[in-house]
């Protein structure tokens, strides 16, 4: 007679709690009972980020400035990108980058600055998702929680650039969305762009939140999420710890048509999150923390003209959240983020450019004088 038991041996190590599942397995003969041991399985290691959202390839291409132009409604400010109807247009350059979106390079950037970090996403069973899981593991996110569709395609993007401005044609497929059996919550959910059909995602992980109170949500929401606004999200806000985005997108999502930053971000608040942050452009980045006081940092200062300014957003998100995790203040961790930005656009992609940490502050160490928080 065999019978099988199965016991949990907890611990923590220097980066977060650990746990060893055992399976013992008692046989019974006519010689007595046998025990044999079983380790099933790696320690289980508690993951300080794990971000959510859609995974896609971008294939990035240089426009030819003597075939492309970019025209400005003087009424509207509205840019649009104009190339003559049917000719075929020659292009300069073409880079393809694996494994890109605002949920991936987030959670690149987090474990670049020492986090342990994961990925919820979605790949089809193509060329595209392998290449896109090898492009994780090499970065060392872990893809356990990566699903590989049968019949479905791997998104695939393409940037149109001009200057360092770009233009992007998107695809999304329609892929199931679930979040998966966590053996030890997150410390931190990082929660980005995913497809229209998505929205009882959003529900889901509330529901995950209020259940898990320890783990923090952070979202940064991407164009879908942006347009619902807050009353169809509202369960969402609700338990946002920490949310990300820039002026313009605070007013769309609002309704509203305040200019001043501070009080953009108080409105956040009163939706739910604990710590909104908003940035404006060359004007910097704003915060207020949970004492109600409102910090304004500059950007840091450009070595060059910025090549591409994919990522920008992402970079300095998952970078003022990293700080935040690692035990940083909110005026410490805005010091932080405008540093990854000002890295990222200085290459093509998204994630080229993203720091460690040490490289981080050794940037940190030699910015000017006036590179700090500052109350207002």
């Amino acid at each position: 007679m065999v019978f099988v038991s199965r016991t949990k041996l907890q611990g923590r190590s220097n980066t977060g709690p650990l746990e060893y599942n055992i399976l013992t397995i008692n046989v019974w003969s006519t010689q007595g009972m046998h025990i044999l041991g079983i380790l099933n399985g790696d320690m289980t290691q508690q993951y300080d980020f794990v971000a959510i959202g859609d995974m896609v390839v971008d294939a990035f291409i240089q426009l030819s400035e003597d075939h492309a132009t970019v025209s400005k409604n003087l009424d509207t400010g509205r840019k649009t990108l104009e190339m003559n109807f049917g000719d075929k247009l020659p292009y300069e350059d073409v880079t393809v980058i694996n494994a890109v979106g605002n949920s991936p390079n987030a959670a690149v950037s987090a474990h670049r600055l020492g986090l342990h970090t994961a990925l919820i996403t979605n790949v089809g069973h193509d060329r595209y998702g392998t290449d896109c899981m090898e492009a994780l593991r090499t970065e060392g996110v872990h893809t356990e929680y990566v699903k590989v569709h049968e019949g479905k395609k791997t998104n695939y993007h393409y940037v149109l650039r001009y200057g360092p401005e770009r233009t992007i044609l998107i695809n999304h497929e329609k892929y199931p969305y679930m979040l998966p059996d966590f053996a030890v919550p997150p410390r931190f959910i990082y929660f980005s762009s995913i497809g229209e059909h998505g929205i009882d995602y959003h529900f889901e992980i509330a529901a995950y939140i209020k259940a898990n109170p320890d783990t923090k949500l952070v979202f940064q929401p991407g164009t879908y999420q942006i347009h619902l606004g807050a009353e169809k999200l509202k369960e969402l806000y609700e338990v946002t710890e920490i949310f990300f985005c820039n002026k313009e997108e605070a007013q769309q999502i609002l309704g509203s048509t305040e200019q001043d930053v501070p009080t953009l971000i108080r409105a956040f608040k009163e939706l739910g999150p604990k710590m909104p942050v908003i940035t404006d452009g060359p004007d910097g980045a704003f915060v207020v923390d949970e004492d109600n006081q409102a910090w304004h940092m500059p950007m840091y200062p450009d070595p060059a003209p910025p090549v591409d300014r994919t990522g920008a957003g992402d970079s300095f998100s998952s970078t003022f959240t990293t700080a935040i995790a690692l035990g940083m203040t909110p005026a410490e961790a805005l010091s932080w983020g405008p540093i990854n930005s000002m890295s990222v656009v200085q290459h093509i992609g998204a994630q080229k450019g993203l720091l460690t940490r040490e490289a981080l502050l050794e940037f940190m160490a030699d910015a000017p004088e006036e590179y700090k928080a500052n109350k207002i």
